[in-house]
C-alpha cells in the first residue's frame, strides 16, 4: 500500500480528517484538484459545538488569537428570528466569525506539522476497490498516476466525484427559490448606526440589527460589519425574475436587490480591507443527503455526504464533526483493534444528524419566505420562542448539542459531548479540552483515584489513557471519552460500576491486547498528567 488512507479534497473537512488520522498513527495523503488553496470566499464562520471540538484539538486559539475556552454568544438568529440567548440559564450555542480560507490555513498548518502530505493540483479521476484496498487514479502536473490505499474518503464537496463514482444515491429537494446574493462592500456615508450598533438605511423607518437575517415583505437582508471598511451584505429574494447564472455578481445587481428588499438605494463600493472577497450569487436551494456514507472501502464526509441551505451556518458544524467521528473509527479499523461494527457506526450516528440539519435548514428557509401565510406562521412561532424552554431547544438544535448517540449506559452524560470541566491534578488545574489534545481515548477519574479504576481497565492501556484528578461537585465519578469528545460511559460520583466500564471498553475499544503486547506501566504519553492505563 502507498498509503493507509487517501482523502480526496483539502477543504476543512478533508484536512481535519487527515489530522485526526495522523494523530491516531495512520498515514493519510490528501489530494486536492486546485493548484493552491482556494481564494474564493465561502463560509463566514463557525457555529455550534464544532468550536468545542476544535478547542479539544488546540485549534480554537489559533483561529481566535486568544487563549481560553469558547464562550457562548448572547444572540443568534433562526429563520430571521432573533434569538436572545443571554436569557437562558444554560446557553449551548457558540459562534465565531472567521472566513473559511483562514480555517483552511490553520488546518493545513496543523496537517503539515503532523507530517501529512497535501498534494495540490492532483485531481481524482477514478478508482476501483477490492477486498484489500482501493486503487485510486489521479491526474496531476506530471500526468496520470495511480495510488494504492486501504481506504478512500471523499471530502470533495457537493458535486463529489468520489460519491458519484461509488454509485451512492444523493436524494433530496431542489428549489428555484430563493436567489441569494452576498458581497463584502463599503457602505455609503448616508448609512448610519444607532447607539446599539443597528443600521439605519436611508428611507427605512425600522433599524436593521447587525449579523441578523431581517425579513421584509419582499425578502431578507443581512448586514454584518467585519471592520471599519468592510460590511458583508447579503439578500434573499423569492420570485424576483430570471437571473443570468453565468454572469458574475456585480455591486449594481446587489444594489438593485437591496432596493427591492428594503426600499433603500445604497451606493455600494468595494471593501477596502484585504480579502479575499468574492461576490457570490446562488440561485435556489439544493438540499440533499447521501443514501449511505459508506460503500465498501469508500466513505464520505462533509458536503460530499450532504448539502443544504447555509442559513444559520450549520455546514462546518456538521462536516467537521463527521470528520472527527470517522477519524478515530477508521484508525481503529486500520490498527486492527476495532470491535465489530465500529466503522459502520459512523453511518448510524452521523446520518441522523445530517437529517436534522436537512430538516431545520429547510424550515428556516420556509420561515423567511414572503407571503401572508408565512407571516401568520411567524407570529405563532414568535410567541413560542418567547418561552425559555422553546428558545433553549432551538439553541440546542442550532448548536448540535442535542445530539445524543446510543450508549449502553444510563448516566445522563452518556452519548453526549463532554461538558467543559476543569479538574485539579497534581500539576494544577486543567480543562478536559486540554487533556484531549492528542486525540486518544480518555478515562478520567474525577475522584482522584478513589474509584480504583486502574486495575479493571489495565488491559486497554495501549489505546486508552488514564487521568486521575479531582473536580468539585463532579457530574460523574468517571468519564470514558471517545476521541471525538463524546462520552462512551460515565459512572455516578460515589460508585465505580466497573462492570459497566469494562463493557463500554469492549464496546468502543475492542478486545484487549495480549498481556505481553501491552506497554510497560512506566510508559507515559505526552499529555498533561496523563499516562497509559
Amino acid at each position: 500500500m502507498d498509503h493507509d488512507v487517501v482523502v480526496a479534497g483539502a477543504g476543512p473537512n478533508g484536512l481535519l480528517l487527515a489530522c485526526e488520522l495522523a494523530l491516531a498513527g495512520i498515514r493519510p495523503v490528501v489530494l486536492e484538484r486546485l493548484p493552491a488553496r482556494s481564494q474564493v470566499q465561502k463560509a463566514n464562520g463557525l457555529v455550534g459545538q464544532v468550536l468545542r471540538l476544535l478547542d479539544h484539538r488546540g485549534l480554537y486559539e489559533p483561529l481566535t488569537g486568544t487563549p481560553g475556552a469558547p464562550r457562548p454568544v448572547p444572540r443568534f438568529v433562526f429563520g430571521a428570528f432573533p434569538l436572545e440567548l443571554h436569557q437562558l440559564d444554560e446557553n449551548p450555542l457558540h459562534a465565531l466569525p472567521v472566513p473559511q480560507h483562514r480555517i483552511e490555513e490553520v488546518l493545513e498548518e496543523r496537517a503539515h506539522a503532523l507530517g501529512i502530505t497535501v498534494r495540490h493540483g492532483h485531481e481524482l479521476t477514478g478508482f476501483t476497490q477490492d477486498e484489500a484496498g482501493v486503487t485510486v487514479e489521479l491526474r496531476g502536473p506530471a500526468g496520470p498516476e495511480r495510488l494504492r490505499s486501504r481506504y478512500l474518503v471523499g471530502a470533495d464537496g457537493g458535486r463529489s466525484t468520489v460519491r458519484k463514482l461509488a454509485g451512492i444515491g444523493f436524494p433530496g429537494v431542489t428549489s428555484p427559490d430563493p436567489v441569494s446574493r452576498i458581497a463584502h462592500v463599503l457602505l455609503p456615508e448616508d448609512v448610519r448606526t444607532t447607539a446599539d450598533g443597528e443600521f439605519l438605511l436611508p428611507g427605512c423607518p425600522v433599524p436593521f440589527r447587525p449579523f441578523t437575517h431581517t425579513r421584509t415583505e419582499h425578502g431578507v437582508i443581512v448586514l454584518a460589519p467585519l471592520g471599519p471598511d468592510t460590511t458583508m451584505v447579503a439578500t434573499m429574494e423569492w420570485g424576483a425574475g430570471p437571473v443570468d447564472e453565468t454572469a458574475p455578481l456585480t455591486l449594481d445587481e446587489l444594489r438593485a436587490s437591496i432596493r427591492r428588499v428594503t426600499g433603500a438605494d445604497l451606493a455600494l463600493a468595494p471593501a477596502r480591507t484585504p480579502g479575499p472577497f468574492t461576490p457570490r450569487r446562488q440561485v435556489g436551494h439544493n438540499t440533499r443527503l447521501a443514501e449511505s456514507y459508506r460503500q465498501g472501502r469508500v466513505l464520505l464526509v462533509g458536503d460530499a455526504a450532504h448539502v443544504h441551505a447555509a442559513t444559520g451556518g450549520p455546514g462546518l458544524n456538521l462536516g467537521l464533526q463527521d470528520a472527527a467521528n470517522l477519524g478515530w473509527k477508521l484508525a481503529a479499523e486500520l490498527h486492527g483493534w476495532a470491535p465489530p461494527g465500529l466503522l459502520d457506526s459512523y453511518q448510524r450516528e452521523r446520518h441522523p444528524v445530517g437529517e436534522r440539519v436537512f430538516m431545520h435548514s429547510q424550515a428556516q428557509t420556509a420561515l423567511m419566505a414572503p407571503g401572508p401565510g408565512t407571516t401568520a406562521v411567524r407570529a405563532l412561532f414568535g410567541e413560542l420562542l418567547a418561552h425559555p424552554d422553546n428558545l433553549g431547544r432551538i439553541a440546542a438544535l442550532m448548536a448540535g448539542s442535542d445530539v445524543r448517540y446510543d450508549a449502553d449506559c444510563p448516566h445522563p452524560l452518556a452519548g453526549r459531548f463532554v461538558p467543559d470541566l476543569t479538574a485539579t491534578t497534581p500539576d494544577g488545574p486543567v480543562r478536559i479540552a486540554e487533556l484531549a489534545r492528542t486525540g486518544r481515548p480518555l478515562l478520567i477519574d474525577l475522584t482522584d483515584g478513589e474509584l480504583g479504576l486502574t486495575d479493571p481497565a489495565a488491559a486497554w492501556k495501549d489505546r486508552v489513557d488514564l487521568v486521575t484528578a479531582r473536580c468539585p461537585q463532579p457530574p460523574a465519578g468517571a468519564l470514558l471519552l471517545r476521541p471525538d469528545g463524546y462520552v462512551a460511559s460515565a459512572t455516578e460520583p460515589d460508585r465505580a460500576d466497573t462492570d459497566g466500564l469494562v463493557r463500554a471498553l469492549h464496546t468502543w475499544f475492542g478486545t484487549p491486547a495480549p498481556a505481553h503486547e501491552r506497554p510497560a506501566p512506566e510508559d507515559t504519553h505526552p499529555r498533561t498528567n496523563a499516562r497509559p492505563l
